[in-house]
């Protein structure tokens, strides 16, 4: 009985079996120079398109940044000095030993909340509400009126405002009508007077904000939930509410911003008095670098508010990652 022949060893591999694919090789990545070559043109693409706006973006934000931030650690003055010198956190911890500081961070968070956060986003969404469900020309005369005081410049809309609120002006003019007491509303109630002055002038930009968002809420949406016996109020807190959430936190994020860096109307109306009673951030860093002539100072409080609305920002982009 004859046995079959092994297969030697040998230099050449068996053949494969018929009807099997030898297996395929997975080509070796290219690392040739004209791999690279290609890759870095395709970098260039992307990113030469932005160089532009980054190239403006160090220009004119880094750059006086930094130099702010270098002036804060100095003692530089606006008049009678020769040289300034290096004094590290001196600036920064006088301001959180200064009592008008700590008046003007309260007032700044008092004016914000009461005029930002309360006013403009409450009475935005509001009128933008009311605006869906009324006629064509209640919308067009009401859209018009409001965002009439949102384009007016800052300082028009601080002397229409102090006409109102002032001693004998059109508020108190409407009290006596009414058989009401007047006063002086600039001077009992200034922040609060600066507050609302706030709200007429910046609730337009909500209330085009919450029109954009609500045109977006599909109407089958509500009318299921009308016939389901959900009431306005239900459907505003369990539907309206939730689908624009992050139209709301952009909206709070961007006038917090603005109304924290708000200036000419307050100084119009009141300049921060009587005393200090309305004097926000803006207004003490404008007296302390320019007034007092202290520039090392005012720029330590200037970079002191910039880290209020960073920790701002930094809770409503965080707000506007999360999922609705």
């Amino acid at each position: 009985m004859t046995t079959a022949p092994r297969h030697a060893p040998g230099p050449n591999p068996p053949k494969s079996a018929p009807g099997r694919r030898p297996r395929q090789v997975a080509p070796r990545p290219d690392v040739s120079n004209g791999g690279r070559t290609r890759t870095g043109t395709r970098i260039l693409t992307h990113y030469l398109p932005l160089s532009p706006a980054l190239v403006l973006l160090l220009l004119f934000l880094a750059v006086p940044i930094g130099y702010c931030a270098y002036i804060a650690f100095t003692d530089l003055q606006l008049t009678g000095q020769a040289h300034s010198s290096f004094v590290g956190f001196a600036n920064f911890r006088a301001a959180f030993g200064d009592s008008e500081f700590l008046n003007a961070v309260w007032l700044t968070l008092v004016f914000t909340v009461v005029s930002s956060l309360i006013g403009q986003n409450t009475l935005g969404l509001a009128l933008a509400t009311l605006m869906q469900r009324a006629s064509k020309p209640v919308r067009t005369v009401t859209g018009a009126i409001v965002v009439t005081a949102w384009v007016l410049p800052e300082v028009v809309a601080g002397f229409l405002l102090y006409a109102f609120f002032r001693r004998e002006g059109t508020l108190d003019a409407i009290l006596v009508w009414l058989h009401l007491p007047s006063q002086n509303w600039l001077f009992t109630l200034p922040i609060l007077a600066v507050s609302f002055a706030n709200v007429w002038r910046g609730t337009a930009f909500s209330m085009l904000v919450y029109s954009a968002a609500l045109d977006e809420i599909p109407k089958e949406i509500t009318e299921a939930a009308e016939v389901d016996g959900a009431g306005g109020w239900r459907r505003m807190w369990h539907i309206t509410l939730p689908m624009i959430r992050r139209s709301i936190g952009t909206n709070l994020m961007l006038n917090t911003l603005q109304t924290l860096s708000v200036f000419g109307l307050i100084w119009v109306m009141t300049r921060g008095g009587p005393g200090d009673k309305s004097q926000t951030l803006p207004l003490f860093m404008y007296e302390q670098a320019f007034q007092n002539s202290m520039i090392g100072y005012g720029t330590a409080v200037a970079l002191l508010l910039l880290l209020v609305g960073a920790l701002f920002s930094l809770v409503y982009v965080r707000l506007l990652r999360t999922e609705v």
